[in-house]
């Protein structure tokens, strides 16, 4: 568990006695989303400036090699989006729902 950013489990423990895991999971995901969102955004940004040849007699790209190399180091979104919630940068509501039988 050494290379993981944040312990899974410490994170569910530490839902779980805020409140309904369940939330803390959805809310993850979609700031999994989002953080792989602007992770493909900022690859496609750097990739747009390398000329892509569709003649593979040419050999490999080491532009493109490089870039992709440093993406690959990046943590995975979900493990980001774990490390805030339990850090508490990330914090979600959830929408209080007007029952019309109430009325």
């Amino acid at each position: 568990m050494e290379k993981y950013i944040v312990n899974p489990v410490l994170v569910r423990m530490k839902e779980s006695a805020r409140g309904s895991i369940y939330q803390s999971i959805v809310a993850m995901g979609f700031r999994s989303r989002i953080i792989n969102d602007q992770i493909k955004a900022e690859l496609q940004e750097k990739m747009a400036d390398i000329p892509i040849s569709n003649d593979e007699s040419e050999g490999v790209n080491y532009d493109q090699l490089t870039i992709s190399k440093e993406f690959d180091k990046l943590p995975k979104p979900t493990f980001i989006a774990m490390k805030e919630i339990s850090d508490e940068k990330l914090r979600f509501e959830m929408p209080v729902l007007n029952d019309e039988s109430d009325q």
